[in-house]
């Protein structure tokens, strides 16, 4: 949700100097053999002083950590031809980027020359708005990161090439098999007046409107034992709020956490074997925040009321409607481990039935498509065209998981002027559009022309990747951006048809999507939904035919799938690399100090006394250091340990949702900070003696950082 970057735009320009689709699966049939490896890695950045991604809220600058963020990774190789094969990854991240993917293939392609490259890497995403940002290459998205943040970036890139290189390490005989369930209750459609705009004929179709369908690829070794799966789900990242400062991953992380724990209960997290995924699908138009949106306007007669339906507006503004997840009235954190735990639940019923087997071919395709003033034709006869980016007055009205603000609304396209401050106003922050583009990108009103904005580098991507993958029957499209519940509908049904008319797939051909991958190229709604203008249509960067170039390249490129396919589809050139020109304006660490007569790690406020029971939360404060110094990838700020015949054992870690991990900048003329750590008892907490460690690493002033530890008094649990 990028619309807060237009609210907070001017301040960085100050800053800067410059203005069930498918039909049954298949019962029958034996398991086709395959080379599987499945891994897991951290790729945690920053977990202070640094602008979080997804809803483009200045004010949310992380303040510690709830859940570390990790890539997982699948390899699926053919095991007759081992070099047929690609790898998914499923990183804790709002939406994949081209420089971090660009990154990600330059590394594996050198470290695996002949296996691993442009066309058979896939970097997909969680999609949550709880994590680490300042990460994408292109500049719209940097605005309320104050910049390109190079250590989350770096973070990233590290973390999934470890992970990748931890699935190949594990690469072993095994079994695919697939399979889908319904869950009821964990999304919603959070724009449902645009989703009525779509053919009735075409909504007849189906129950309801948004995909409750998962799709769950299993990976087994060769003796059927389970090593894993990838689940298909569409619903947002949205669970945790805006408010939120706490680094985290959102429903779906915690959902893989969830799982993991439950085969692997002994395993710290980060160091199990079996490899939970539940990455993104047509997650456009989705919300987890599934009681519905009401307006939160104390004094005002409209307080507890819905949202207006069409507009999703308060007294007709939109800062006051807000998005309930199940847990609301306890808190989003709760609303967070319940839409996980559906999710779970999901994936628990498909893993413990005999799926239809995964038989066939491993083969994939990639090509770059420009998708500025792209031409094609629709199958009617007509010839249309995409349009240079560009973001509508509705990107600025937000959503009802998090709202715009100042009189920006959602579903307005209008063409009489808007806020005349703001028809003034964004000229000087992009240019103002041409004709064409107004034309082309009709009947969106223009608020940010980001296509025609390349100072002091590229505002919005042009060219995005376009990638299948295919494993036998089941082929994933790979998605530059977020497709919303219909348009998914489209493209699952267009790809599908044409594996089958042309010969490449049989009856049981099966389409999943996932995304937002690679590149960022925000949303994709229907034409019909881009004419209503909602949040996701004003998002549609490309204009009104952006969904319609999406299917037709895409179709075209299904001969590529075939089991004896040869050759590589003709591509536009890749997109430049950014990163090189990028602006930072975060200010590093320049030195931590502890208080006078006190040292780092030293104990500021204990435990209270013991004993605690269940439920019970236990905290300490301590002198801190700012976390920014060693980001502790693969290791841990805190435990939380239990005695043990006189050893300490460390049984939390930061990766458990129990404990949090906040820091604190308490001078920042003299570099004090505390930290404070604390451990929710969970249920089934075994009796005894326990205690609480802080690891942190301070910086002089001349630059050498400095590990140290800290411990609280040790506590009893009854």
């Amino acid at each position: 949700m990028l619309h807060r970057a237009v609210l907070w735009l001017t301040a960085f320009l100050a800053s800067t100097g410059l203005v069930s689709q498918h039909g049954a699966l298949s019962t029958t049939g034996v398991g086709a053999q395959y080379l599987l490896g499945l891994g897991i890695a951290d790729i945690t950045g920053p977990v202070v002083e640094t602008n979080m991604m997804g809803y483009a809220s200045l004010a949310q600058t992380d303040t510690g950590l709830h859940l570390r963020q990790r890539s997982r990774a699948w390899i699926v190789a053919d095991a007759s031809n081992p070099t047929d094969r690609f790898v998914y990854i499923n990183a804790d991240i709002a939406m994949g980027d081209t420089g971090v993917r660009r990154s990600i293939v330059t590394q594996l392609s050198a470290m695996y020359p002949g296996l691993y490259n442009n066309e058979n890497i896939a970097l997909g995403s969680t999609h949550q708005h709880s994590g680490v940002g300042g990460y994408l290459e292109d500049l719209l998205p940097q605005i309320t990161s104050l910049g390109y943040v190079k250590q989350t970036a770096d973070a990233i890139v590290a973390g999934t090439v470890l992970a990748v290189q931890r699935a190949h390490e594990s690469l072993a005989p095994g079994k695919l098999s697939l399979g889908n369930t319904t869950i009821l209750d964990a999304n919603i459609n959070r724009s449902p007046s645009a989703y009525l705009a779509n053919p009735v004929d075409e909504r007849a179709k189906y129950e309801y409107d948004q995909d409750k369908d998962m799709t769950l690829l299993r990976f087994d070794d060769a003796s059927g034992n389970a090593r894993g799966f990838l689940t298909f789900f569409p619903v947002h990242g949205t669970s945790l709020y805006e408010n939120n400062t706490l680094v985290s991953s959102d429903n779906k992380g915690m959902a893989a956490y969830l799982y993991e724990a439950m085969v692997e209960p002994n395993a710290m997290p980060g160091n199990n074997t079996f490899v939970a995924g539940f990455t993104q699908a047509n997650v456009g138009d989705t919300s987890p925040n599934t009681e519905g949106a009401y307006c939160e306007s104390p004094g005002q007669p409209w307080d507890g009321q819905l949202c207006s339906f069409d507009h999703s507006t308060c007294g007709n503004m939109t800062e006051d409607c807000h998005g309930r997840g199940p847990g609301f009235r306890i808190s989003d954190f709760e609303s967070n481990m319940i839409i996980a735990q559906r999710q779970v639940d999901g994936a628990k019923t498909l893993m413990s039935q005999t799926l239809p087997a995964v038989e066939g071919p491993v083969k994939y395709v990639h090509t770059y498509l420009n998708m500025s003033w792209h031409e094609f034709t629709l199958p009617n006869g007509t010839i249309v065209q995409t349009c240079p980016p560009a973001m509508g007055y509705s990107f600025a009205g937000g959503t009802t998981d998090g709202p715009g603000a100042f009189d920006f609304i959602q579903g307005d396209n209008s063409s009489n002027p808007q806020n005349p401050f703001w028809e003034i106003v964004k000229g000087a922050i992009t240019p103002n559009p041409p004709p064409e583009q107004i034309a082309c990108q009709y009947p969106k009103p223009i608020l940010l022309d980001t296509g025609y904005a390349n100072s002091p580098y590229q505002w919005s991507p042009h060219t995005v990747d376009i990638q299948m993958l295919r494993a036998g029957n089941l082929v994933i499209v790979v998605i530059p951006g977020e497709l919303t519940t219909m348009s998914g509908r489209r493209m699952r049904d267009a790809v599908r048809a044409q594996l089958i008319a042309s010969g490449v797939a049989g009856s049981d051909a099966y389409v999943a999507i996932a995304g937002p991958a690679n590149t960022y190229a925000h949303y994709v709604a229907t034409p019909e939904e881009y004419a209503v203008q909602r949040y996701e249509g004003a998002s549609t960067i490309f204009g009104q035919w952006t969904l319609d170039a999406y299917i037709d390249k895409y179709t075209s490129l299904v001969p590529y799938l075939g089991a004896t396919a040869t050759g590589t589809p003709a591509s536009d050139p890749a997109p430049e690399d950014q990163t090189s020109k990028a602006i930072s304006l975060q200010t590093g660490v320049i030195l931590d100090n502890a208080p006078l007569g006190k040292s780092f790690g030293d104990v500021m406020e204990d435990v209270a006394s013991s004993p605690f029971a269940e439920g019970d939360t236990v905290t300490a404060q301590f002198v801190g250091a700012n976390p920014r110094n060693n980001l502790r990838l693969e290791q841990t700020f805190l435990t939380v340990d239990q005695s043990d015949n006189g050893d300490w054992v460390p049984v939390r870690s930061d990766s458990h949702p129990a404990t949090l991990y906040q820091w604190l900048r308490t001078s920042t003329i003299l570099g004090y900070s505390t930290v404070n750590i604390s451990w929710t008892i969970e249920s089934g907490t075994p009796s005894g003696t326990y205690r609480l460690t802080y690891y942190g690493d301070s910086k002089s002033i001349s630059g050498a950082i400095t590990p140290f530890i800290g411990h609280s008094s040790s506590f009893t649990i009854s």
